[in-house]
């Protein structure tokens, strides 16, 4: 059923987790790690270099010093996580990376803004198994208050979604999109 690879490159290779994988307490013992460091992290009144530092123990690689994070920030597994150079991400932000998030260069995050790469099958009977899909938010783009983020969506260079926007698909480089489900409103 599996290969020789861990639970972690399986993960990272997009196969579905399910509760009953032989390795299944290796991931929880890291998800209960990351919102631990998270727990700690958003209880401390931190300078900026201090909160790059922890959240770089959190995603296990380091944090450019021109990216800057508001705390309370929420990751549930954060090894998925690539921060870029010259990233904002405002406060209260929720990265759901079990799948994947990448975040290239220069993209500024709204307050409250959720990405999720993770979802589960429609299957009552199979509704604990997770299935990863990588969000990659693109160079120069900017992800406005509130909006979300779903499974498997590409937001494309210089690419505004807007406040509360709920993003289902992949969002074209230099547009708008706004509403739910997010629908491109204008040509940038």
């Amino acid at each position: 059923m599996h290969t020789e690879k861990d639970i972690f490159a399986r993960l990272q290779a997009g196969e579905l987790l399910r509760k009953d994988d032989p390795e299944y307490g290796k991931f929880a013992e890291a998800v209960s790690r990351t919102i631990r460091l998270c727990v700690q992290m958003n209880a401390t009144a931190m300078e900026p270099d201090q909160m790059r530092a922890q959240l770089s123990e959190i995603i296990g690689s380091e944090i450019d010093e021109s990216t800057t994070i508001f705390p309370p920030f929420h990751t549930n597994f954060g090894r998925s996580i690539r921060l870029g150079k010259n990233v904002f991400i405002n406060h209260a932000c929720s990265f759901l990376d079990i799948g994947g998030i990448t975040i290239e260069d220069d993209v500024q995050i709204g307050p409250r803004v959720n990405l999720t790469s993770e979802n589960h099958p429609l299957d009552p009977g199979n509704r604990t198994t997770l299935i990863p899909k990588p969000i990659v938010i693109k160079r120069n783009a900017w992800i406005g208050a509130a909006a979300t983020i779903l499974p498997g969506v590409t937001v494309g260079e210089n690419a505004i979604v807007a406040a509360g926007a709920v993003v289902n698909r992949d969002v074209p480089p230099n547009t708008v999109v706004a509403g739910i489900p997010a629908k491109m409103v204008k040509q940038l």
